[in-house]
């Protein structure tokens, strides 16, 4: 129980956080825009008085005093003097140039800004272009370090409400299951006590229907019984497998419900393959069968039949189906959710077929179903050859 709200509060919180990240681009892009473009505002004055500087440095040189003209360098930014054909006449700039109208300039990797100079007055020159590399990385990386800081602080107090918010309900499931587990005590006995009394009325009085009924009854409050008591320590305790003859647990578990089926008056019909022994829990097996029966027997139309086919095929697979001639599933992608009943009026708490899944599904059990509504209902398990222990005998029964 304890990891199943850890498991919880990590999902949702997870969830949470990838909705609260998701709300937050649009703004984050908006911030990204808005801080390019004040990157964009000061590269742009840099330019400028980078430029000013250039011009300052040429009008004060005196071609008259025979002295050589040491173009300004500066460490970030590049100059350089073009004719009117935009040919260089005296350049430092190596990146090339996208545009060449006047003013501002940006590219993904350079900025530069390009101004008119007056005539016959540097050098011959027409412009003055002084250019920069630019890079957003530096606004990326900080909005990165934004998202980021703000997913971890959300997913964090989210995950810590969270897993608060659900100890209430952490004592509520600890009481039901104490609730549970003291109920399913007390049934226990007066279970045991009316089956003991059954067979005893029984060897006295013989055969009776209504004894035939109390009998039928007791049994299926047994396997409601024996889900509840699964359903309970499944999570705590360990099912290890062990060599079982599946053709004679599945004929003893036929017989068993018998009874239970005589009650509307179906025949159940064994096809059983003898000497298939699989390494399989016992318990975990008697669920997958006593709840196929159950619900083939309950689902079933009466004055009917139910077929129960076990047989190996080639390669090892085994083949264990459950045929009823009844009501049929319309749903059948939600039989195995836990507390659904397609049918409420036949009673039962719709936990049976959700154990069921959980054990085939851990143990790498295929599942099959075809069903027609008032057509009946069959459910196929293939169980995959390495559960079987010894090879079945040479004339078997066939389906």
């Amino acid at each position: 129980m304890k990891n199943d709200n850890r498991r919880y509060a990590l999902r949702y919180a997870a969830i949470y956080t990838l909705l609260t990240a998701s709300i937050l681009i649009s703004p984050l892009l908006v911030y990204v825009s808005y801080m390019q473009n004040i990157e964009g505002i000061k590269q742009e004055i840099e330019l400028k008085e980078h430029a000013r500087t250039v011009i300052r440095s040429m009008e004060r040189y005196d071609q008259n005093a025979g002295e050589y003209f040491h173009f300004p360098r500066f460490q970030s930014f590049q100059a350089g003097l073009y004719n009117a054909r935009f040919e260089p006449v005296f350049t430092l700039i190596e990146q090339p140039l996208e545009h060449f109208d006047l003013g501002y300039h940006r590219s993904n990797t350079s900025a530069y800004i390009i101004q008119k100079l007056p005539p016959e007055r540097y050098f011959g020159a027409t412009y003055l272009i002084v250019a920069t590399t630019h890079t957003d990385s530096e606004v990326l990386r900080t909005a990165a370090i934004i998202l980021l800081g703000i997913v971890i602080i959300v997913f964090a107090v989210s995950f810590f409400f969270l897993n608060d918010f659900a100890r209430p309900f952490k004592r509520v499931n600890r009481m039901l299951d104490n609730f549970i587990k003291d109920s399913m005590h007390e049934i226990n006995t007066p279970l045991s006590i009316i089956n003991i009394n059954a067979d005893l009325i029984g060897r006295k009085v013989g055969a009776s229907k209504y004894l035939d009924r109390i009998k039928s009854a007791a049994k299926s409050l047994a396997t409601i019984y024996d889900d509840m008591d699964y359903l309970i320590k499944r999570d705590r305790i360990d099912y290890p497998p062990e060599p079982v003859d599946l053709s004679a647990f599945l004929h003893e578990r036929v017989d068993y419900f018998r009874s239970v089926g005589q009650m509307k008056n179906l025949a159940i019909h064994a096809h059983i393959q003898p000497g298939i022994v699989i390494t399989f829990n016992p318990t975990q097996l008697q669920r997958i069968i006593d709840n196929n029966l159950s619900n083939a027997i309950k689902y079933s139309y009466e004055n009917n039949r139910i077929d129960i086919y076990l047989h190996r095929m080639q390669g090892g697979q085994i083949i264990m189906r459950f045929q009823d001639h009844g009501v049929g599933i319309e749903h059948p992608e939600k039989i195995f959710e836990r507390y659904y009943r397609e049918n409420e009026d036949k009673g039962g708490f719709g936990i049976g077929l959700n154990i069921v899944k959980k054990i085939i599904d851990d143990a790498g059990i295929q599942l099959s179903i075809a069903s027609q509504p008032k057509r009946g209902s069959t459910f196929s398990y293939f169980f995959p050859s390495h559960y079987l222990l010894e090879t079945p005998s040479k004339n078997p029964e066939e389906i």
